[in-house]
């Protein structure tokens, strides 16, 4: 059996790292607030490793990443797009029930279901494969101690709290620094970040180490549903899945979210189209913002997700159009405010355009590298998620009906 590059690691896929910034991992500046750097390389096919700083909190969360089978993956950790679904589900319920406290309202039995809903078209080899997104679809189960219209009014007002309303909310196109083979171009097919590229960081991550008594509790992450299983369990019970146009093909991704008596976010997350590996995560917020710190936080599962699926198309592009890319890292700023409630600025989440600095190392030539990058952010369901105004679909349930 093939032992894999995150298993050659020998690490837990989460932990936080207790000396980033000795190993060359800056903090960003705090710009809104909230801001994240996330580092991301490749560990070769579709595995790969991040580490996300926090200039809010000064933490740094490390993560890894695998695909499924479809794309060549080992399904050893979870993919792009469910990261963003687990930070998206629990920024939600950072806002819903800070709010709520703020308004001395009881909401018994909550409990969130996320629908993440993407899609892609045309030809990936040929170059003209397009990723798109479609509004996310949010049910709120709960009983309150309030009326329906004051329930309701909460819930839309939570979401647009979400700092990561700054993204799905207007039209932010990702900016981008291009570097091939140490030299610097300007990016010809993605808008263009007027700034200079960061120096190359090279390969930083083997200096990463654990922190020690970090108060992250266990179990952080968990493999529950295998694919096979997955896939099984998706032909007994059909899901009504969306009916898409033309050769639009569908993503769905299924996130559920409770809280803990310890106050722990738990998130159950299962692929509904393609089949894929069912994943339990834990997530947590720091004491800034009203947590204890003891998983990963929502800014920081959203930027690893996006960071990480930009990764994989870039790589999955290469691959196909025989470009072989011998080596290749991102450094990505993302500038979230806190949430309106769990932060208490009382304001709507708001979040600048994701700033990215490619560095490739390839024998092609600069217009081939350029390609790459263009396709790859053409191709990446999470960049098409912040350059696409995204309006949440809410609704709430009552929690004894739905149970």
């Amino acid at each position: 059996m093939t032992t894999t590059p995150i298993e050659q690691l020998g690490e837990p896929y989460y932990y936080i790292a207790g000396n980033a910034a000795e190993a060359g991992f800056e903090t960003p500046p705090n710009k809104l607030g909230q801001s994240t750097r996330t580092w991301v390389r490749s560990l070769g096919g579709m595995q790969k490793e991040a580490l996300v700083v926090s200039a809010a909190t000064n933490t740094a969360w490390r993560f890894v990443c695998d695909e499924g089978s479809h794309l060549g993956g080992f399904n050893k950790a979870p993919n792009p797009l469910t990261y963003l679904s687990a930070g998206m589900i629990a920024s939600y319920m950072n806002e819903i029930t800070a709010l709520a406290a703020q308004r001395n309202i009881q909401l018994n039995g909550l409990e969130l279901i996320l629908d993440n809903l993407y899609y892609r078209e045309g030809d990936f080899r040929k170059g003209t494969m397009q990723s798109g997104v479609l509004p996310p679809e949010l049910e709120v189960r709960c009983d309150a101690n309030c009326d329906q219209q004051t329930l309701t009014t909460l819930l839309f007002e939570a979401v647009s709290a979400s700092p990561l309303n700054g993204l799905a909310s207007g039209i932010h196109p990702s900016l981008f620094t291009l570097t091939h083979n140490k030299q610097k171009l300007v990016p010809a097919e993605v808008g263009h970040l007027n700034a200079s590229p960061f120096p190359d960081p090279g390969d930083r991550f083997p200096g990463l180490k654990r922190k020690e008594n970090s108060g992250a509790v266990s179990d952080l992450i968990l493999g529950l549903v295998d694919e096979d299983a997955a896939r099984k369990a998706l032909e007994d019970n059909p899901p009504q899945l969306r009916k898409l146009d033309g050769d639009k093909i569908l993503l769905h991704m299924h996130t559920k979210c409770k809280l803990r008596p310890d106050g722990v976010k738990e998130i159950f997350k299962e692929q509904q189209a393609p089949a894929a590996p069912t994943w339990q995560f834990l997530s947590d917020e720091s004491e800034e913002f009203g947590g204890k710190g003891r998983a990963p936080d929502a800014a920081s599962l959203i930027s690893a997700g996006i960071g990480l699926c930009f990764m994989t198309q870039m790589g999955r592009f290469s691959h196909m159009a025989k470009l072989p890319l011998e080596g290749y890292r991102i450094i990505q700023d993302i500038h979230f405010s806190p949430g309106g409630a769990s932060g208490g600025t009382g304001q709507v989440g708001v979040a600048e355009p994701v700033e990215t600095h490619v560095y490739l190392d390839t024998e092609c030539s600069d217009d081939d590298a350029q390609k790459i990058l263009g396709v790859g952010e053409r191709t990446c369901f999470l960049h098409a998620f912040c350059r696409a105004d995204v309006k949440v679909k809410v609704r709430q349930s009552n929690a004894a009906k739905a149970a």
